[in-house]
C-alpha cells in the first residue's frame, strides 16, 4: 500500500492504517530503535510508543514522507528511552558513536546553550549540505541512525576500515568547517 493511503487511513481513524505502516515500515522503525537500545523488550516497546505517537499525530499532520516521520519519531522515542535507561550509566554502543564526534563538535550545557544548539544544528546541516552524497549518506547512518560501521560497510560493498577511516575524514572536515563558522575557537 503506498504511504498516501496509509495516511489516508489515518485521517480516517482505520486501525487498519496501523497494520499498514507495520508492514511497510515496521523494519526500519524497529532498525531504528535496535541501533540506539540493546534490549529486545525495550526495542519493542519503543517500536510500540511510535505507533501510537504516530496515531496520535495523524491527523492534525499530514507528512510529506511517512517513512522519515516514523523513523523521526522512533529516534526520538529510542533516545529518551536510552537517557532513561542510562542516566547513571554508560551504554557503550550508542556512547561510542557519540563520543566519535565529541572531540569535534562543541559541548553545550548551558541556558543560553538552546541558541547555540540551533545554530550547531544549521551549521551542520549547511555542511552536509557540502559532501557528496556517499559521504553524507555514510555520516548519517552514523550519527543519525546510530548504524555500527559493519553495518554501513556491508551496505556499500566496503570493508569496515575503509569506512571508519571516511567518517574520520568527514569528521576533521566538520571541524574545520565549524571553526570558520565561529562555532570552535
Amino acid at each position: 500500500m503506498e504511504d498516501e493511503a496509509i495516511i489516508a487511513l489515518f485521517h480516517a481513524r482505520s486501525e487498519q492504517a496501523i497494520s499498514e505502516l507495520i508492514a511497510k515500515h515496521g523494519a526500519a522503525v524497529r532498525g531504528i530503535t535496535a541501533n540506539i537500545l540493546r534490549d529486545p523488550l525495550d526495542v519493542e516497546e519503543c517500536a510500540n510508543d511510535t505507533y501510537w505517537r504516530i496515531w496520535n499525530r495523524i491527523p492534525p499532520e499530514v507528512p510529506k514522507s511517512l517513512r522519515a516521520f516514523a523513523c523521526s519519531i522512533a529516534r526520538n522515542a529510542a533516545l529518551n528511552r536510552f537517557h532513561s535507561n542510562t542516566a547513571q550509566k554508560r551504554n557503550s554502543f550508542y556512547d561510542v558513536a557519540l563520543d566519535e564526534l565529541e572531540e569535534y563538535v562543541p559541548a553545550l550545557g548551558s541556558v543560553e546553550s538552546e541558541l547555540e544548539a540551533k545554530e550547531l544544528s544549521r551549521c551542520i546541516n549547511a555542511y552536509l549540505g557540502t559532501l557528496r552524497y556517499d559521504d553524507r549518506f555514510v555520516f548519517i547512518r552514523r550519527y543519525y541512525y546510530a548504524e555500527p560501521v559493519s553495518v554501513i560497510a556491508a551496505s556499500m560493498n566496503l570493508p569496515p576500515h575503509r569506512v571508519s577511516v571516511r567518517l574520520f575524514r568527514i569528521r576533521e572536515k566538520l571541524q574545520l568547517y565549524l571553526k570558520k563558522e565561529g562555532m570552535l575557537p
